[in-house]
């Protein structure tokens, strides 16, 4: 597999980003894609639920994360998140190396990070986006197309249309992120111009991830046209259908007002009560596009050698 700079940006030894997915990114996931090679990403909210101590969850995490793995990791951090200085605050003192931000303006931290030496990546979903977060001094550049899991961009942009547009227009590195989950999706992205990739879904059907047996079985199960977009009156999410997706469908076609979807969604509780609960009746799986593809829940050492050694293979056929 090609190394790639953001390889050298990140010091890891394959281009291949673990998603900081928010109630399921736990520190054993993280650490078993950076001993593969990949970067790891930690939520501190993994496995928590509204009455837990985030900082004191973040900190123990962090502290786990160093006894399980010698190889970079990373902390994913919504900047929307309640209390963001003070888990902005907690990883400067923990001395973490890298930070993804997401779901707000990276003027509010990057240079505080920065200045801290950390390595800060942010999430776009447009050029508009990825040009002022490389003005504000990110490291570099994450394009999420419309395929991805959970929370997407407004703009409906395939991953396939935005990372070259994206890639075009910054020089920083950039990370391809949405329907990527093999060889073929790695490779492709780099030929999109991308230095790298992440991956969500993919991840989430593995043995060290802490999300519910039946969240892990339903993207096993799932066939190309089982998740759909839900919520876009208030930010388009990508869900595994279900009743609450169904549900949504139907009050966004009815007229709902936006209050009315955040009350039935009631903020993070039935993304939680579906991926670390499992009831998927009345929670909400946020899965990308790409779980048709996802035949079996492996490990993650499984996953990661199964995509370096194909991609030779892929890269050969084309010639």
């Amino acid at each position: 597999m090609n190394r790639t700079r953001l390889c050298d940006l990140l010091g890891i030894q394959f281009p291949i980003i673990q998603g900081g997915m928010v109630w399921i990114a736990n520190v054993e996931l993280a650490a078993a894609v950076s001993n593969a090679g990949g970067l790891g990403l930690i939520s501190h909210t993994a496995g928590l639920d509204k009455s837990s101590d985030q900082i004191a969850s973040l900190k123990q995490q962090i502290k786990k994360a160093r006894s399980l793995t010698s190889k970079p990791f990373g902390i994913n951090l919504p900047l929307q998140m309640p209390g963001i200085e003070d888990l902005i605050d907690a990883v400067i003192s923990e001395k973490v190396g890298i930070v993804v931000t997401a779901a707000g303006n990276p003027a509010t931290f990057t240079a505080q990070l920065k200045e801290a030496g950390i390595k800060v990546l942010h999430v776009v979903a447009s050029v508009k986006h990825a040009q002022s977060a490389e003005k504000k001094g990110v490291d570099a550049v994450i394009a999420e197309g419309y395929e991805a899991g959970g929370h997407n961009g407004l703009d409906e942009l395939t991953t396939f249309v935005l990372v070259p547009q994206v890639a075009d227009a910054v020089k920083v590195p950039v990370v391809a992120a949405g329907g990527i989950a093999d060889a073929r999706g790695v490779v492709a992205a780099l030929a999109l111009g991308a230095d790298g990739v992440q991956m969500g879904t993919r991840f989430v059907a593995t043995t060290e991830c802490i999300a519910h047996q039946n969240f892990k079985e339903a993207i096993v199960k799932a066939s190309d046209t089982d998740t759909v977009i839900t919520g876009r009156r208030i930010g388009p999410t990508r869900i595994l259908k279900n009743p609450v997706a169904e549900k949504l469908l139907e009050m966004e076609s009815a007229g709902a007002s936006a209050e009315e979807m955040v009350a039935f969604i009631g903020l993070e509780s039935r993304s939680r009560l579906g991926q670390v609960e499992g009831d998927l009746i009345n929670g909400q799986g946020h899965c990308g596009a790409i779980a048709g593809m996802i035949k079996e829940i492996q490990s993650v050492s499984d996953v990661m050698q199964g995509i370096i050694q194909n991609y030779d293979a892929v890269v050969r056929s084309l010639k």
